[in-house]
């Protein structure tokens, strides 16, 4: 036990991410028709989703003061997204109850921890801040296509309050952030843009279980250019100050990566728009590309980590 302990003393709820970024990337196969790949990442996403449910699983009950210092960081909140992103791959599977639960135990900690990590921030803040609205909109994602695929009309009103609240939460971290992470951030800085492609994935979402509203469709139109334009402003951010050695944050820089695919890919679909189908489907593979990447310098860090001395 003592051993595990130690081995696990590194891992911090930023490697949440991991769970996110595979999982949406695993999304974005599935919708360009790449079942088995998509397949095999889900399975790896879920693997680490549960290896890190263990860690702090056990970190509550053996070390309660590390617990709910993890508890306050932004981090905490990818615990909520990645149970989210899990579920909607396994509602478009067709795995609906399955996905219930997971929305379930993803709205728990929703309610336990946004609360605590919104009255937490303070000062400029980082991108990791973006993981408030990002963990919203997670779960409008996943009520919306619960809703349509139940069908079940009783999460539509809540997943549109939600979404609302998503959009006010990313207003006040945009408030608040540090700008200066565009040229500094480890790559956490690219919630910034992941969290406006989430909440353009939302309104699409939404979209499809109002039966194409015009409102909705007007705010998804927005949200993906938006999503676009940040996009944009970080890929040039990233040749002007190259960040190439591995972090863990990078991991946060594959979600907004593989979401902006996807919220361009239903997106196009819903709103009947091929040009952002065939946007969602060029931005798709530079995704996977950076998915591998960090994959492979994570597992280098890890082995580092398990030799001697």
């Amino acid at each position: 036990m003592r051993v595990i302990r130690e081995k696990t003393e590194s891992v911090t709820p930023v490697w949440g991410a991991a769970a996110m970024a595979t999982g949406i990337v695993a999304i974005g196969l599935h919708l360009v028709g790449a079942d088995w790949p998509s397949r095999g990442l889900f399975a790896i996403g879920v693997t680490i989703w549960a290896g890190l449910a263990a860690v702090f699983v056990a970190r509550l009950a053996a070390d309660r003061a590390r617990w709910n210092a993890d508890a306050i960081t932004p981090g905490a909140l990818t615990a909520i997204a990645a149970t989210d992103v899990l579920g909607t791959w396994l509602s478009l599977f067709g795995r609906q109850n399955v996905a219930v639960g997971a929305l379930v135990i993803a709205a728990v900690l929703w309610a336990v921890l946004l609360p605590v990590v919104v009255g937490h921030l303070r000062g400029a803040v980082p991108g990791a801040a973006y993981l408030v609205c990002v963990s919203t909109q997670s779960l409008v994602v996943l009520s919306a296509t619960l809703a349509v695929a139940l069908p079940a009309q009783r999460f539509k009103w809540p997943a549109i309050c939600l979404f609302v609240l998503g959009l006010l939460l990313y207003g006040l971290v945009l408030a608040h952030f540090d700008f200066k992470q565009l040229r500094t951030g480890a790559g956490d800085h690219w919630v910034a843009g992941g969290a406006i492609a989430i909440s353009a994935l939302a309104a699409a979402k939404l979209t499809a279980a109002t039966h194409d509203h015009d409102v909705l469709r007007v705010v998804t139109l927005i949200l993906v250019a938006m999503a676009l334009a940040w996009y944009a402003v970080l890929l040039v951010c990233e040749v002007r100050w190259p960040r190439l050695r591995f972090d863990a944050r990078r991991w946060s820089t594959v979600f907004p990566l593989g979401m902006t695919s996807v919220a361009c890919l239903f997106s196009g679909t819903t709103l009947k728009i091929p040009a952002f189908t065939t946007l969602g489907k060029v931005l798709l593979w530079p995704a996977v590309v950076v998915w591998a990447v960090v994959a492979i310098g994570a597992l280098r860090r890890l082995r580092v980590s398990d030799e001697p001395g």
